[in-house]
């Protein structure tokens, strides 16, 4: 089956948005973040001199394994499938509480808790945007394909 055969989908059916193509960029690079942020610490924790070995090795594992959930939801919002807005929105939403600690600090922590603020709350808005949403074929409750 060519192309042109295919119905319509949302993949095919017109060029993506702006804002779902920045979703997708900022959610990739939060899965990025943490990705080596897991890599760096578990590298320390092998290769360094812990209090806790085996927690920094536990510490560095998990944030890897987290940071397949932005990367898979990025995949998803630059392929514009539905699923995707869901992972992102959670990520976002585990970042916000992050920011907030990192803010609390007196350290060099700060300036990390702005731009992960500010990528969270970015990202939020993005994803809920209308034309996000109607990019990704979601429809809001009662809106069926067949109802007007």
């Amino acid at each position: 089956m060519t192309k042109e055969q295919n119905p319509a989908t949302p993949e095919t059916a017109e060029p993506r948005p702006r804002r779902l193509t920045y979703a997708a960029v900022l959610t990739a690079l939060e899965g990025v973040g943490l990705a080596v942020g897991g890599v760096w610490v578990l590298v320390l924790g092998l290769a360094g001199d812990p209090d806790d070995r085996q927690q920094a090795v536990t510490l560095g594992v998990t944030l890897v394994a987290l940071a397949l959930l932005p990367l898979l939801a990025a995949r998803g919002l630059f392929g514009r499938r539905s699923w995707s807005r869901g992972p992102s929105i959670i990520t976002q939403i585990l970042a916000l509480p992050v920011a907030y600690s990192l803010l609390q600090a007196d350290s060099i922590a700060i300036p990390a808790g702005i731009v992960i603020a500010a990528s969270a709350i970015a990202t939020l808005v993005l994803l809920v945007n209308p034309a996000t949403t109607e990019a990704l074929g979601i429809r809001g409750p009662g809106n069926t394909p067949d109802q007007k």
